[in-house]
């Protein structure tokens, strides 16, 4: 048989995950704002965000995307049933067959990037310097797809034999090399925008190289082969090709959201950007922690048939999310303003700028949680192999997601295209717990009646604290950037508090969140 991964509870393994992911989000913040503070929201930050965007849309469809979800479970499934040589070489092969595939898709990438770009940002066709500066950065960040794709690999063995620590620390990586690259290579070059572009390149290759020794401490680094024909290649491709669509439907939302923001005002585009990347903080830092701790579990709880394992597995799931989920999307509600301000208010970035990514912070906000929830649900079906009904469910959101688009965007400009996304992303995930009821997977588990009601009363004490203590509109733009940190640091620890101690109170302990 297969060597047994690492044993540990989901809780710890979620916190491990959570705790470097929230490190890599908060030097994504820093990032971020030295972004923000060198570029702004002008068209040179403008046509960089649409040349990151793409292989980075692409990435997380073929990394952590679809590719995790159809190669977890058949991983799972060779660790339980197979030698640990079949698991070896079914890792060699599946990591020559994505190569091979990836090397062409970046190839043709590279070569066509000014046709991507007038796929995916049609509107900049207007700005022939924005098109042009766009397309020759596209082709230098294209190949980011691969290296990042490979290293999503080895990111997923290391996952299902509980070495959780090493794949959620790689992103960090990618904050330290763009931050460096915009603080130390932009005098080099004429266009100062491009140092980005060659920052992450220079990330891929870091993060691909950082985890290869953990592989090979696995006994699992061995080179890659031709694998088209094996067993488990195939498996991986058949569960891989419907799970483009079924994972990553918020993705393509978000995507499709840049296509029409490059036809609205200059600007749109990073607004969007900034406001999206907000949002994203609680999903990275927990969402994905929980659902990537999950799947390995699932898979084997689904490959040993314990369906009982199984359904409790995914309600435990879902209850974590909710306690983090709902005060944070409250949070990024009600302090948009203030927090943007104080992360990216400096240099070229405007208070206008500032007040329309708000707007836009707002709406996606609506959508936090069922994001976050997105990554829990999702699991439940590709631990079992059903692909289907999850392309099914993305068909039906992505259809929705454009309605609501075309509806939004007149009255509500780029706002209305984060409402829209915010609102197809709820359909998505009512339909995701929708099906796994309909199938008997998954069943409440007992107690949800009080933990509701402990949440409630920890939100309403955490939003009446953090409305006493939040100053006027006007303040957090006429003061330094000391005293907006500082104060937004109260905003937070007080709310934390408050929350945490009404929690407490209302007989909620630690003990309760372990998952046996």
């Amino acid at each position: 048989m297969a060597a047994a991964p690492a044993k540990g509870g989901l809780l710890r393994s979620s916190a491990v995950v959570s705790v470097m992911t929230l490190l890599s989000r908060v030097l994504g913040m820093v990032r971020d704002m030295v972004v923000a503070a060198y570029f702004g929201s002008g068209s040179a930050a403008d046509a960089f965000f649409v040349a990151f965007k793409i292989p980075n849309f692409l990435r997380r469809l073929f990394a952590e995307g679809a590719f995790a979800q159809a190669f977890v479970p058949v991983l799972a499934e060779y660790q339980t049933q197979r030698s640990f040589d079949d698991v070896k070489l079914l890792v060699a092969r599946t990591a020559g067959s994505l190569g091979l595939v990836l090397s062409g898709v970046t190839l043709l990438g590279v070569a066509g990037a000014p046709v991507l770009i007038m796929l995916f940002a049609p509107g900049f066709h207007s700005e022939p310097a924005k098109l042009a500066m766009a397309g020759e950065m596209l082709a230098i960040t294209f190949p980011y797809l691969l290296l990042i794709s490979l290293t999503a690999f080895c990111g997923s063995v290391l996952n299902s034999y509980g070495r959780f620590a090493v794949p959620s620390f790689t992103p960090v990586l990618l904050n330290i090399c763009m931050i460096a690259a915009t603080v130390g290579l932009t005098p080099y070059f004429d266009e100062p925008v491009f140092a980005l572009a060659w920052g992450v390149f220079i990330a891929g290759i870091a993060q691909l190289l950082f985890q290869l020794p953990f592989m090979a401490r696995l006994g699992l680094l061995a080179a890659p082969r031709w694998g088209f024909k094996d067993e488990g290649v195939r498996k991986i491709m058949t569960l891989m090709l419907p799970a483009l669509f079924g994972v990553s439907v918020s993705q393509i939302n978000l995507l499709l959201d840049t296509v029409l923001a490059s036809f609205l005002q200059t600007g749109s585009v990073s607004w969007l950007y900034y406001a999206d990347r907000l949002s994203e903080l609680p999903l990275g830092a927990f969402g994905i922690a929980i659902g990537t701790v999950i799947l390995p579990s699932l898979s084997r709880q689904h490959a040993s048939s314990d369906p009982k394992a199984f359904s409790k597995t995914i309600d435990w799931a879902l209850r974590m999310v909710l306690l983090v989920g709902v005060p944070a999307a409250l949070a990024l509600a009600l302090l948009a303003e203030p927090m943007i301000a104080t992360l990216f208010f400096y240099g070229a970035m405007t208070q206008t700028a500032v007040e329309q990514s708000a707007l836009a912070l707002q709406a996606y906000s609506l959508g936090v949680l069922t994001f976050m929830l997105i990554k829990v649900l999702a699991p439940g079906y590709f631990a079992r192999q059903d692909t289907k009904t999850p392309v099914r469910i993305a068909i039906i959101c992505m259809a929705a997601n454009m309605v609501f688009n075309l509806i939004l965007i007149w009255p509500l400009q780029h706002v209305g295209l984060a409402l829209a996304t915010s609102l197809s992303a709820m359909l998505n995930t009512g339909m995701l717990l929708w099906g796994l009821r309909k199938a008997g997977v998954y069943e409440f588990a007992p107690g949800w009646g009080r933990f509701s009601l402990q949440l409630l009363s920890a939100c309403v004490a955490m939003l009446a604290v953090v409305v006493w203590l939040n100053p006027a509109h006007a303040v957090w733009f006429d003061w330094g950037w000391q005293m907006r940190a500082g104060w937004m640091a109260l905003l937070v620890v007080a709310g934390g508090a408050a929350y945490a101690g009404a929690l407490l109170v209302t007989g909620l302990r630690p003990r309760h969140l372990r998952h046996a």
